[in-house]
């Protein structure tokens, strides 16, 4: 059977507004049935997001306040992107960063798109292993609480409603269930 083309031409593209993070823009773009119709969007860098796994499986995580939600959210470890660097450097370093530790074995699982409705961001996730203590060296507007987790305690966590922020969800769910098998 074939697929009909649904793809969305753009005609026009504008900034609305520009920040140090997040850029919005809204496009003028031509339907598949040939209206025109308006598009509103977030343009973000992208961000790599890592599954730091011990060898007796307990994973690190962190505690961080989110402005936007007004609370502390635990979450795996995370950064976006800088300009010209790879996925996986931005990895690496966002792991030291945040938590103090470096991994030895790396390895890059899926990407998943988390707000495909209204944003472009995409999050390259990492499996990194071997891990150990080289010391913090995080942002100066940084502040975060790092925790050493049973996996399995972590996916009590996820079913209670204790980690309920999406990228790490999405990360520990995927992890359990395909992860393991890679290793």
């Amino acid at each position: 059977m074939e697929h009909p083309d649904l793809t969305e031409h753009t005609l026009d593209s504008r900034d609305e507004y520009r920040g140090r993070l997040l850029h919005v823009k809204k496009d003028r773009v031509r339907l598949p049935d040939g209206n025109e119709s308006s598009r509103e969007y977030i343009v973000h860098p992208g961000a790599a997001v890592i599954l730091p796994i011990f060898e007796n499986g307990d994973i690190l995580l962190e505690r961080q306040h989110r402005y936007p939600l007004r609370r502390d959210f635990i979450e795996l470890p995370a950064g976006k992107f800088d300009p010209h660097e790879t996925e996986l450097a931005c990895a690496q370093r966002e792991l030291q960063e945040e938590t103090g530790y470096v991994a030895l074995k790396w390895r890059e699982l899926p990407t998943f798109y988390p707000c495909i409705g209204y944003a472009n961001e995409r999050l390259v996730y990492f499996l990194a292993e071997e891990l150990s203590f080289s010391g913090e060296n995080m942002d100066e507007d940084e502040f975060l609480e790092i925790l050493r987790v049973p996996f399995a305690e972590a996916m009590v966590m996820v079913g209670d409603g204790r980690i309920d922020e999406a990228k790490t969800v999405m990360g520990l769910l995927w992890f359990e269930r395909f992860g393991a098998k890679g290793r």
